[in-house]
């Protein structure tokens, strides 16, 4: 699939919020780097870890639950 239908696609998942969206990926990425295994079929060593979390959000494996301010 092309990056920019990724995009667009995670980003309807993320409620058309880029913001959001950031967040999103930032954190999964993190859980990625931190030894999560992907939800998707993409090789960690080979793919960027954002790329993949994005890719993860776009087919809806990663979803928003909330956001809460402190």
């Amino acid at each position: 699939m092309r990056l920019e239908k990724v995009i667009y696609n995670a980003l309807k998942n993320a409620n058309d919020d880029n913001y959001v969206l950031s967040i999103m990926v930032a954190q999964r990425a993190n859980e990625l780097a931190e030894g999560a295994e992907p939800l998707v079929k993409a090789d960690k060593n080979k793919i960027k870890l954002t790329d993949i979390a994005l890719m993860e959000i776009a087919e809806g494996a990663v979803v928003l639950d909330s956001i809460t301010e402190e």
